[in-house]
Parts: structure tokens; C-alpha cells; sequence
């Protein structure tokens, strides 16, 4: 681990994201342009996510499939949205074996064209639906600009692809995922998000309607953190998809798809870390409590360390992700630094004057107070602690999020303010996509989300004085 002191967020948020990136061992550059190796302190991160994923999906009655990474170019071809917006982005597999491929195949940017050209064999009926069906997978986007986990060509993550009898249905469904969305955007990673529609020019390739969360990051940034798309019938005419309804009448059916990948890894690094490094929630902390032994003979070490190992075993009974770091290699000191780097919660320092007298001293990742505790009172009392964490850390991201949210109250505020303060703005836009396009030109700002029930927004538009149609909510984002 470097000793030298990070860059502050202040002065250069972006060498800030990548050191921090760096010395805590959570991701580095594949030796292929684009590409990303997760390394176990980062991968642990994403597990704990995925599981609290997962179990949500599982309790909403989806289970997981798996479909081919290779699609071959004839089915990308018959959704001709689908493939417009992809397309730049698409990597094509042209030769294997040694010999030009007879059909190109393509490696999936995302999966609606070879799953749902697989549904067509599976719907025949109004009784094959729903199909509620997950995947865990890796995609792959050729991206010219990339950064670790924010955006690289090859990423983890679960696409969603369910299927409807009736578009209410299915607009249910891409809501009710979004709420999964939401649920572990807030409660588990600890960022506050917005919830609403994308704008037509912001929407998923082929979608109806994309809804979606959008977080703010620490340097006043936007951050879109999940979205669930409603496709009506888009795709399910592309592949042929029919079904006979319970009246006996042929009609395609109805679908919507749904996406959250490691770039979440990022949000909760920009989102809670600080000048020290990381912060992170108790809820995906690969590692909640650390305990740092702390001896300077052998005499000592022999004292302090039984006693550390089972407090690690009575914290780790107790169901905490708990890590005993008895390497003797290394000053407390380093140690010190390192946990609070890499985003332990809570470091507990034992030494033999705590050994003599009973406690231990529990030290807060968040604040750094110090607080001296009984050894027989930290297990009970961890699960609390770890809770006030978790919610501090929300509570704290909110505030920050609140402080940087702004009422337009002309165009020329919002443009200077975008471009000086960042944060999210708020104002009537008049629904026109030209108009849209017009004011990201000028100000590299885009419409982040619309509320999910239109209302209006009892102004005009910011931009171009005519009728609001629409209350939009603007950023500059990744």
C-alpha cells in the first residue's frame, strides 16, 4: 500500500476515484483495452450486491436462466432500433478455428435478441405467461472512453427478460423491479436515488418507456444506477413471439427487461468515499469489523493475541464479516491506515493494557471517534453499531444530495450553475427532444429523469419560453 497521501476530492475528484480504485486493491486494467480484472476486495463488494439482488428477485418469483454470450448477426439484424443503438458498440466475432465464419456472431452488448428469439419456441399460450426470467452474465460494449467500473467494454451484471399477456402486466413488472432497484440502491448500498422515466431521447434502445434510479456522486455528478424498461410488443414482433389469449385470439406478447451491473461498485465508492478512501456501507463491506493487535515483545503478542482470536470468533458466531489482522509484518500504524483505505466500518485496537483491564477500543470508519467498551459488551452490540453506520452513511449522502439539488429559474442560471456547482437541477421543459438536444449542446447537462406520473409543471420551459410539459431534473453525468 502507498504511503503517499491521496489527491483530495476537492482538488481532482477523478485522480482521487482512480487511486482510490488502485491502493484498495479493488480493480486494475486488463491487458485488453477496455477491459477490467475485479480483484477480491472490489469482487466482494459486488457479491454482497448481487446477493441482495438475487434474494429479491427469487422473493418476486423470477428464477435464473442462462443464454449464450454469442449471438449470431441475422438475429441482432431483425430488431432494427435494437441495432441502431448498439451497433457502434458492438463486438463481432468474424473467425474461430482458424477459418472465416460463415455468419458473423456477436458478442452480446445485452440479450433481448437471442432471448427472445428463444421465447418464440417457449410461448404458445396465455398459460406460458408470465415468464419471469433473470441472468447473470457479462456483456461487452466496445467503449472508446473507459473507467473501472464506471465503463469498460466487458462488465458484470443481471439482465432481466420477462414476458406479459397484457402491457398492464408488463408495466407493472418494470415498475415493480425498479422498486427492487430502489430497495437495494437505498437499503443495502446506502445511496439515496430518484426514481423516473427517462426522456424518448434518453430511453433504451427499443423500449416504450425506460424507467430508472439516478444517484448524485461526491463531486455533484449524476450517476444512473439501474433501469427497467417497458418494450411492449417491440420485440416480440421482431421475433415472431404469439400467443393465443384466453379468448382464443392470436396476439404478441408483451415484455419488459430490466439491468444493474458493477458500475454500482463505483456509485458506492463516489458516493460515500472521502479524502482517507473508502467508506463503506456494513451491508457490502467484504470485511465489517477489523481487529488490530497491537505488541511489541513476544511476551505481549502471547498476551493480546488469544484474546483477539476469540473475540474474532465470537463476532464472527454472531454472523460478522470479521478479519483478525495479525500479520506481523506491519506497524498498527500501516495497519491502521490500510482498513481505513479500504473502507473497514469498525477497526477495534486490543493491546495488553486493554487485555489487563477487559475492553478494547472500537474505532468508527465514519468519524473517526474513539470509544473504549468491556470485551464482553462488543458482540451484542455490534449489530447496532452496524446499523447506525449503514444509516449514517444514507442519511450523510442524502444531505449531501439535498444541499445540491436547485430550482432553474432561468437558463442562463442553470448553465452557469451546472457548469460551476454541479448537482441536480430542476424546471419545466416543454417535452420537445429538439429542444432537449439544443440545451445538453450548450451545457453537456442531460434530462437525468422525468417524474413517473406526468404532471404539469406549471411553467415554461426553461429554454425556449414555450409551454411546460414536463418537470425535468438535469446533470451533468457519467
Amino acid at each position: 500500500m502507498s504511503t503517499t497521501k491521496l489527491p483530495s476530492q476537492a482538488a481532482d475528484f477523478p485522480a482521487w476515484y482512480v487511486e482510490v480504485v488502485r491502493r484498495a486493491d479493488l480493480a486494475e486494467h486488463g491487458p485488453a483495452k477496455g477491459s477490467m480484472i475485479i480483484k477480491p476486495h472490489g469482487y466482494a463488494i459486488w457479491e454482497h450486491t448481487q446477493r441482495a439482488l438475487d434474494d429479491r428477485f427469487k422473493a418476486t418469483g423470477h428464477e435464473n436462466v442462462y443464454f449464450p454470450l454469442l449471438i449470431p448477426m441475422s438475429l441482432l439484424d431483425k430488431e432494427a432500433d435494437h441495432v441502431e443503438g448498439f451497433a457502434p458498440q458492438v463486438a463481432v466475432v468474424t473467425h474461430g478455428g482458424g477459418e472465416k465464419l460463415e455468419e458473423p456472431l456477436a458478442i452480446r452488448p445485452t440479450s433481448e435478441a437471442i432471448i427472445w428469439s428463444t421465447y418464440k419456441k417457449w410461448i404458445q399460450s396465455y398459460r406460458d405467461l408470465p415468464l419471469l426470467y433473470n441472468q447473470w452474465a457479462n456483456v461487452m460494449r466496445w467503449e472508446m472512453r473507459t473507467r473501472l467500473f464506471l465503463r469498460t467494454s466487458e462488465f458484470l451484471w443481471q439482465e432481466g427478460h420477462t414476458a406479459h399477456a397484457t402491457a398492464d402486466e408488463a408495466t407493472a413488472e418494470a415498475l415493480r423491479m425498479l422498486e427492487v432497484y430502489r430497495q437495494v440502491a437505498e437499503d443495502v448500498l446506502a445511496i439515496p436515488v430518484h426514481r423516473g422515466r427517462k426522456s424518448a431521447g434518453e430511453r433504451f434502445p427499443g423500449a416504450v418507456e425506460t424507467y430508472c434510479i439516478e444517484g448524485l456522486m461526491r463531486d455533484a455528478k449524476a450517476l444512473q444506477c439501474g433501469t427497467s424498461h417497458f418494450l411492449g410488443q417491440n420485440f416480440a414482433k421482431a421475433y415472431d413471439v404469439t400467443f393465443l389469449n384466453a379468448d382464443g385470439v392470436l396476439e404478441h406478447a408483451w415484455a419488459t427487461s430490466w439491468g444493474f451491473s458493477t458500475r454500482m461498485v463505483g456509485a458506492v465508492i463516489m458516493a460515500h468515499g472521502d479524502d482517507a478512501g473508502l467508506r463503506l456501507p456494513p451491508a457490502v463491506a467484504p470485511i465489517q469489523v477489523v481487529i488490530v493487535p497491537i505488541h511489541r515483545t513476544a511476551e505481549e503478542r502471547a498476551t493480546v493475541l488469544p484474546v483477539a482470536d476469540a473475540l474474532r470468533a465470537d463476532l464472527a458466531a454472531a454472523g460478522v464479516r470479521v478479519r483478525l489482522d495479525d500479520r506481523d509484518q506491519h506497524r498498527p500504524g500501516y495497519k491502521f491506515a490500510e482498513w481505513e483505505l479500504k473502507g473497514v466500518p469498525v477497526r477495534i485496537e486490543l493491546g495488553p493494557r486493554d487485555v489487563a483491564a477487559g475492553q478494547a477500543v472500537l474505532v468508527s470508519r465514519l468519524g473517526g471517534e474513539k470509544e473504549e467498551l468491556p470485551l464482553a459488551d462488543i458482540v451484542g452490540g455490534m449489530a447496532a453499531r452496524l446499523a447506525s453506520v449503514q444509516s449514517a452513511l444514507f442519511a450523510d449522502a442524502l444531505a449531501y444530495r439535498e444541499a445540491n439539488t436547485h430550482e432553474i429559474s432561468s437558463f442562463e442560471a442553470f448553465a452557469s450553475g451546472v457548469e460551476e456547482q454541479g448537482g441536480f437541477w430542476v424546471g419545466p421543459w416543454c417535452g420537445d427532444g429538439a429542444c432537449e438536444a439544443e440545451i445538453s449542446a450548450k451545457t453537456k447537462a442531460s434530462i437525468r429523469f422525468l417524474p413517473l406520473e406526468p404532471s404539469a409543471p406549471g411553467g415554461a420551459c426553461m429554454h425556449c419560453g414555450q409551454p411546460g410539459t414536463e418537470t425535468a431534473t438535469w446533470a451533468r453525468a457519467y
